[in-house]
């Protein structure tokens, strides 16, 4: 199947044209031009690298929409909690989660530059979209990235039915000899909500295994699993899938631990404090912690050396003996890469659903843009 043809409800707009969209819409809602210019540039980044899950598809239901309930503040106060050389803490003040994480990483950058190593957590922040953004600032600054986030409640422990645990990804970056790094960019869970979000708007029922019910059976019911995800009536699998005997209790581990280091560290939130409501169901901020690790290659035997093993790494891997029937074998980061090839020259693919709601936001802030769906 050609790359494009799994998009062919789908309108393609320029990348430029979206990015400014999204910088309107976040300016229109209260959120200062500088930082607006922060998030969207983030959330297309997103879109560019083929996680649609993460783009713009997000704009109105994670960021507008929690800004226009009044529990997501648009204007972000960064506090520093703590300092030293290699270390920090941040406090986020429940802004604009990109904000901060890209101070963050950047300040952990910085501190690794001078010191070899640089580790930063953020408390009280809100979701700061794809965590492979800052990986990638690592690795365009030389070095390896390494972040990670808590999220409200979606992934039942092992043998549990209850979502306790957020998506948490692990994520990694480091650059490499090729023309794009590696970046590892992924939740512990099987899936996550996004992408769940994504198959509600190509109007597809979910794979089995992917969602658990209360009774402890499969759900692929896509729109209802999103209404249970958020009361507790349906929680994701983890990495592995359920039980033991795929290895479900390794993503629950992996879970874990990125909750601890999105906590713990910096004195935040953790579990069923990050569910969004209070004992009413009243809507309530997500106080969200992420950790942002920067280490510095040239600390150790040098850039270019490390570039050219890892590297080689990843050829010795695609090049390795392929399963019957399979055309290639792929290294993380190279499915963006080559994602990013194509849109570069095509746009960005709009689902009909996203361009119902960039019509609608248009018309509520009377914006001046042509979308090719008009």
């Amino acid at each position: 199947m050609a790359y494009q043809d799994q998009y062919n409800e789908c309108e393609w707009v320029d990348f430029g044209i979206l990015e400014n969209f999204m910088k309107d819409c976040l300016v229109k809602s209260g959120v200062p031009e500088a930082d607006a210019q922060i998030v969207s540039e983030i959330l297309i980044e997103s879109d560019k690298r083929g996680i649609d899950s993460h783009g713009i598809g997000r704009l109105k239901p994670i960021y507008i929409d929690r800004i226009d309930w009044g529990i997501l503040s648009p204007e972000t106060k960064i506090d520093v909690v703590k300092e030293t050389p290699t270390t920090a803490v941040l406090d986020g003040n429940n802004g604009m989660g990109h904000v901060v994480s890209k101070y963050a990483m950047q300040m952990a950058i910085d501190k690794a530059s001078e010191n070899g190593l640089g580790m930063v957590t953020v408390r009280n922040s809100t979701h700061y979209g794809i965590a492979g953004y800052y990986a990638l600032m690592a690795c365009n600054a030389g070095m390896i990235g390494i972040t990670g986030t808590n999220a409200r409640p979606s992934i039942a422990p092992t043998f549990g039915v209850e979502n306790m645990l957020g998506t948490n990804p692990l994520t990694v970056g480091f650059p490499t000899d090729e023309d794009f790094p590696f970046v590892l960019d992924c939740a512990t869970s099987v899936t996550q909500r996004g992408k769940i979000e994504l198959y509600s708007r190509l109007g597809k029922d979910l794979p089995p295994g992917w969602v658990i019910g209360r009774e402890g059976t499969t759900r692929t019911d896509t729109d209802q699993v999103l209404v249970d995800l958020t009361k507790g009536k349906a929680a994701l699998a983890p990495v592995g899938g359920l039980g033991e005997e795929t290895g479900g209790y390794k993503g629950f581990g992996y879970a874990t631990v990125v909750e601890v280091l999105s906590a713990a560290l910096q004195g935040g939130s953790f579990l069923k404090s990050l569910n969004g409501f209070d004992e009413d169901g009243k809507r309530i901020p997500y106080p969200l912690g992420h950790f942002f690790i920067a280490i510095n290659i040239d600390a150790f035997l040098g850039l270019d050396l490390f570039k050219k093993i890892a590297g080689a790494i990843m050829r010795d891997l695609r090049n390795s003996e392929k399963a019957p029937g399979a055309e290639r074998i792929y290294t993380a980061g190279e499915k963006e890469w080559e994602a990013w090839q194509y849109r570069k020259v095509h746009g960005c693919p709009v689902p009909v659903v996203l361009q119902k709601q960039m019509t609608e936001m248009k018309a509520r802030w009377k914006l001046n843009y042509t979308f090719p769906w008009e």
